[in-house]
């Protein structure tokens, strides 16, 4: 009876306009009757400029080494789901508003956009969930860790530096 209530109520609220979504099929967008192209045709008279590229299609780095590049560069840096700014999940909502408190330079990536670079950082650290942060190219771990340095007040000790750096420059 639930079962077929439920599906009643799912039906009836997808009928209604308010409640319907945007279908997505490869190469274009329909929503509320319109469709909107996602590809981007191969037109000879389109200039070099407005073409869309791929950076590291043409590089010789690959994504381990984009990878070993931004932790060693970047004094603290998170891969996650979402921007620190829009975090995607609440785990990475949690170690981006931890990491907000020590006032440091965050460097970030998402991996929703990109599976390859998701399992190039999963390969690099040797760990399966995100979001995970690496600080003075040291992997540190995920939300749950930072959220206990920051209690037991570790995090603010391996940040220290970076936060005077940060203040002198």
């Amino acid at each position: 009876m639930a079962k077929a209530l439920s599906n009643f109520l799912f039906k009836g609220l997808a009928g209604l306009p308010a409640t319907r979504t945007s279908r997505i099929v490869p190469g274009f967008c329909y929503q509320s009757g319109m469709a909107y192209a996602t590809t981007v045709p191969d037109d000879p008279d389109t200039h070099e400029d407005f073409k869309p590229t791929n950076k590291l299609e043409n590089s010789v780095l690959s994504l381990r080494d984009v990878v070993e590049q931004d932790v060693q560069q970047n004094p603290v840096m998170i891969y996650m789901k979402g921007v620190p700014d829009v975090p995607q999940c609440g785990f990475s909502a949690l170690a981006v508003k931890v990491l907000k408190l020590y006032d440091v330079p965050l460097s970030a990536r998402s991996i929703l956009e990109d599976a390859e670079l998701k399992n190039a950082v999963k390969s690099f650290s040797n760990w399966p969930t995100f979001p995970q942060i690496f600080i003075k190219g040291e992997f540190i771990g995920g939300s749950d860790i930072i959220l206990s340095m920051h209690q037991s007040g570790e995090l603010k000790e391996k940040l220290k530096d970076i936060a005077n750096n940060q203040k002198t420059e």
